[in-house]
């Protein structure tokens, strides 16, 4: 093997996420081992000076295995990388590669570190604790309250949440309620757990605390409300502050019923508030905090994104979900406000484009995450809404031709009904209705209660 070449093309490639280059064997070198480790792994050469030029090593017959076993002494879990000794004329070179350990995190002298692009980077608290629990498949929600036991729990909030799951899942459950929740692991080995308190709180909940207001300036405050208390009642609260202070018109189709039309899609909102409460870092001291003004809703949400995804990530869609809270995101999915684990943001999106307003922007800031919905309208170059017979592929006009069929099946089935069976909700299958109207393609003869649906050909 021409080695000489092997060490050329290390160099081409130069540092990066998993590659690093040191003149000499010292602790840095160790520190880059158990960034390695903690990340994807990688391979560490030394005998490459700092202006990328081969130098060459010194070692003799001991020197590799002394190395070796400092590795091993200086980090805990121990670590011992493959070695490999190159020789290219009359330079020496050593490259120590580690895989991605499998038991997260790894230390050196107490510290942790992970790589980020061609450097190592200290980790916190925060980013230590994650990668233990992702090691162990588990998620902090699972792990005994020390503080808080059954007795801080509402028994009530627990029925109503078998019923639910009953009704979601069409089961009967013939388990009591504390014996449900042992089932669920919501309590385990017969301790209240942290996801189960958030969850079932009776009265006062510090950790689950959500600041919202009405503002009429970054500084003017003239509605808000503040809530400590489980999460499903947060949910509706929520979004029923939100509600009251959206503008709404009304739109007269000819039908009894008239159609709402709030500034922003209210299934975008409830979908946002949510992927909050779900996602949140609830080990975070911050609250949530939602901020109504006359053009925008913000949305701020303490812990940055979970497992590595970025904003870029989410937008594209190209990631794969990992859920901070397991035990709470399964409990959402066990009566239906959670579909799919990761698909919240792509749905969010995809309500307001169809709603006709800009979708909302999604960043990073310290500490946390922040949503953004704007009331401003979009100009749709988009035929969905207008022609129910356009060769389009949108899921609009999948929804209205799906209207159209079942119609021609049962000429009397309800707006209700359509939206059962396509999966909306009763004011989306109006608006899609009325646009079938709009058109001529859709006529009710008679009213709501007796009368039938009539398909123009």
């Amino acid at each position: 093997m021409n080695y000489h070449i092997e060490l050329e093309k290390l160099i081409e490639l130069g540092e990066g996420e998993t590659l690093e280059f040191k003149g000499s064997f010292n602790n840095e070198l160790i520190q880059t081992l158990v960034a390695f480790a903690n990340t994807s792994g990688g391979k560490v050469v030394v005998g490459i000076s700092q202006k990328n030029e081969l130098s060459g090593v010194m070692i003799n017959s001991e020197s590799v295995q002394n190395w070796i076993n400092e590795i091993k002494n200086k980090t805990s879990p121990s670590l011992i990388p493959d070695v490999s000794i190159l020789e290219s004329g009359n330079k020496t070179v050593v490259v120590f590669s580690i895989q991605e350990y499998p038991i997260k995190p790894v230390a050196t002298r107490g510290k942790y570190f992970k790589r980020i692009a061609n450097s190592n980077h200290l980790m916190g608290l925060t980013e230590i604790a994650n990668e233990h629990l992702k090691t162990i498949n588990t998620s902090w929600d699972y792990y005994s309250d020390p503080n808080h036991g059954v007795e801080h729990i509402s028994t009530e909030k627990v029925k109503r949440f078998i019923e639910k799951t009953e009704k979601h899942s069409q089961t009967k459950i013939e388990l009591l309620p504390l014996d449900f929740l042992s089932k669920f692991e919501i309590i385990r080995d017969k301790q209240l757990t942290f996801g189960g308190f958030l969850l079932f709180v009776k009265e006062y909940c510090l950790i689950s605390d959500v600041q919202a207001g009405r503002f009429k300036s970054e500084t003017m405050i003239i509605d808000s409300i503040s809530l400590n208390t489980d999460l499903f009642t947060e949910i509706d609260e929520i979004t029923a502050f939100i509600k009251k202070h959206l503008m709404v018109e009304y739109i007269i189709t000819g039908e009894p019923q008239r159609i709402e039309r709030f500034d922003y899609p209210l299934d975008a909102i409830r979908e946002i508030v949510i992927n909050m409460v779900v996602h949140r870092d609830y080990r975070d001291s911050s609250a949530s905090i939602i901020k109504i003004f006359d053009d925008k809703i913000e949305f701020f949400n303490p812990g940055n994104l979970y497992g590595g995804i970025t904003v870029n990530d989410l937008l594209s869609g190209n990631y794969s979900s990992k859920t901070r809270n397991k035990l709470i995101a399964k409990a959402f999915k066990e009566i239906g406000l959670i579909e799919r684990y990761g698909s919240g943001i792509s749905r969010i999106r995809k309500i307001c484009r169809e709603y006709g307003i800009k979708e909302p922007r999604l960043e990073e800031i310290i500490n946390g995450f922040k949503v953004t919905m704007f009331k401003e309208r979009i100009v749709a170059n988009d035929n969905v809404t207008d022609n129910v017979t356009d060769n389009v592929t949108d899921n609009v006009t999948d929804r209205l031709s799906k209207i159209v069929e079942l119609i021609e099946i049962n000429n009397r089935v309800s707006a209700s009904e359509l939206g059962e069976l396509l999966h909306v909700s009763k004011r989306t299958t109006l608006r899609d209705i009325e646009k079938l109207k709009v058109k001529k393609i859709l006529k009710r003869v008679g009213d709501e209660k007796t009368g039938h649906w009539k398909i123009n050909q």
